[in-house]
């Protein structure tokens, strides 16, 4: 499995679709998009990021910078999507984070 991080809109699609030669048609049936929106009302981030695991590419935005949220539901999204991020980082076989399009490999 693929992780690709970056904040919103900074090119992870395109850059994924480029990855794997494929067009965004393909490419739905082969990544996940957005998977820091399924943390936060999950009960076992464990099993979550073991079921995401089995697709060739997995989507996280990066959601931890800027200004932490007044309110507790918020807070706690945010710490589960990036506990999420950090267990797919793990059994991720490579890692890439998208800025303005441009790729940096992590891992």
């Amino acid at each position: 499995m693929i992780l690709i991080t970056g904040p919103l809109y900074s090119g992870k699609r395109e850059y994924a679709c480029a990855l794997l030669g494929c067009g965004p048609e393909e490419l739905a049936g082969r990544a996940v998009w957005d998977v820091q929106d399924r943390a936060a009302d999950c009960a076992d981030l464990d099993a979550l990021a073991e079921e995401l695991a089995r697709y060739e590419v997995v989507t996280a935005a990066e959601v931890g910078g800027g200004v932490v949220p007044a309110d507790p539901g918020e807070r706690a999204a945010r710490e589960a999507a990036g506990r999420l991020a950090c267990l797919l980082a793990r059994r991720a076989e490579r890692v890439v984070r998208v800025f303005c399009g441009l790729p940096q490999v992590l891992k």
